[in-house]
């Protein structure tokens, strides 16, 4: 991938972390430390990797489809696809008020484009994803189902009951990604419930596994590229991405405590300071 293109990505990455902690600050309330670990990788999928059409279309045929298990990292993936052309940024300013269509958790009665299923409950991300990957196959639809998920999240059984069903029957066009941060809602993952050889755990559950670094633009360009060319080759596949938590603004960086606190003004200040402006604020 061209330099310039990596730079174009770097831009809008930093417009989205800057709408990220303007939309949770003005509504107080939200999921900022996530969203913005997760930023690289959603920008990067949305604007390189996926095959997608922002006039939307639920069904999605022809098309790549991506959920979002963990939706409480619903901030990155509005601003994202904003961007994208789904709709006007401007809509960002709602998030979380009365009646919006962006919802803390994302939600498909609204009726917001891009959004397939409602997430946030835990767990079910996979499940959806390989039911959808199911659908394609059965349609004779060769493109791509991703889905991102939590690591706290892998503590939930329903993860491992829809990888063994994703392995046995070769869901080779899924690829999943873990925002692997090492941090949850209570503290570091590894205190709450250790989720010991990650990757040795999705290999024995018959996966390809890919890692790399989340929040390096060029690493999660080519990781998502690899993923792509192990995909349809009788196995699912399993992005292990190293992140952290609040990537972007240093008072945030790699701490549980900003999974789900909105900076007062003075903190939104200083981590619009460390964001630059390039796409224009909504």
């Amino acid at each position: 991938m061209a330099q310039s293109d990596i730079a174009h990505l770097k831009k809008v990455a930093s417009q989205v972390r800057r709408d990220i902690v303007r939309m949770v600050h003005a509504c107080q309330s939200g999921h900022p430390g996530g969203s913005l670990g997760c930023t690289d990788f959603l920008v990067a999928l949305y604007f390189h990797e996926l095959k997608h059409d922002a006039k939307f279309n639920m069904n999605g045929n022809g098309e790549d489809l991506f959920f979002l298990s963990n939706g409480h990292i619903s901030p990155v993936w509005y601003s994202t696809l904003a961007h994208a052309g789904y709709f006007e940024p401007k809509e960002l300013a709602t998030f979380r008020m009365l009646n919006t269509r962006l919802q803390g958790h994302p939600a498909t009665h609204e009726h917001l484009p891009g959004i397939r299923v409602a997430s946030g409950s835990l767990g079910q991300g996979l499940s959806v994803a390989i039911g959808a990957a199911q659908a394609k196959k059965l349609n004779g639809d060769n493109s791509f189902v991703y889905v991102l998920m939590g690591d706290g999240e892998q503590q939930e059984g329903q993860v491992w009951e829809a990888a063994m069903y994703a392995a046995h029957n070769k869901m080779d066009h899924v690829i999943a990604t873990i925002d692997y941060n090492g941090q949850q809602i209570d503290g570091p993952v590894d205190k709450i419930l250790s989720l010991l050889d990650l990757k040795a755990k999705w290999e024995a559950f018959g996966f390809t596994v890919v890692e790399f670094n989340g929040n390096n633009m060029e690493e999660v360009v080519t990781g998502l590229e690899k993923a792509k060319s192990l995909a349809g080759h009788g196995k699912p596949v399993l992005n292990l991405m190293k992140t952290e938590m609040g990537f972007g603004v240093d008072y945030m960086m790699g701490s549980h405590k900003w999974h789900g606190v909105a900076p007062n003004d003075e903190e939104l200040k200083k981590a619009l300071a460390q964001l630059e402006e390039t796409l224009g604020d909504y």
